[in-house]
């Protein structure tokens, strides 16, 4: 299970990579053609754009099993221990509930923008859409695979323990 779950955080790791690598070249030729010539792409903002909105959701889950999203922590370390895990098992169903929600809403939103078309590139937009059932996804996923130390400790520690194996 461990190999599986690192096997996970790689390939999220490298599509993150990727999509910046990705964006970055794009606006780095865009510029430099800017500069040199005088002209620019007339789709690398929107690559640009879309990328960025695909880094966001593919990198959520990753922010989360650090515990880089905004959190209110006081409140649980007030707590005495029990009732810190009763109130961290509130919070782990109530971002479950959210991510299928959002999972369902994203699903929909993407569905609902099939026969619309991007400016520049003439994409499809249910593909720019996409993102938000795939990052919610990633988002539950990760979530699930923390939920055993989330429920231990919070993220006070900030380390992956699966991830150092």
């Amino acid at each position: 299970m461990r190999q599986l779950e690192r096997t996970f955080l790689i390939l999220n790791g490298a599509a993150i990579i990727a999509a910046l690598v990705l964006m970055s070249v794009v606006v780095g030729w865009n510029v430099s053609l800017r500069y040199l010539t005088n002209a620019s792409l007339p789709w690398a903002d929107e690559v640009a754009r879309y990328t960025m909105i695909w880094l966001t959701f593919l990198g959520a889950g990753l922010a989360l099993r650090q515990g880089a999203h905004v959190a209110i922590s006081n409140v649980q370390e007030a707590l005495p221990g029990r009732a810190q895990i009763m109130l961290r098992w509130a919070i782990l169903i109530g971002l479950m509930g959210f991510f299928a929600f959002m999972i369902w809403v994203g699903w929909d939103y993407m569905a609902r923008s099939q026969f619309q078309r991007s400016a520049a590139l003439r994409l499809p937009m249910k593909w720019v859409y996409a993102a938000m059932p795939a990052g919610f996804a990633l988002l539950a996923v990760h979530l699930a695979l923390i939920a055993p130390r989330y429920l231990r400790a919070g993220f006070a520690t900030g380390d992956d323990e699966a991830a150092r194996g």
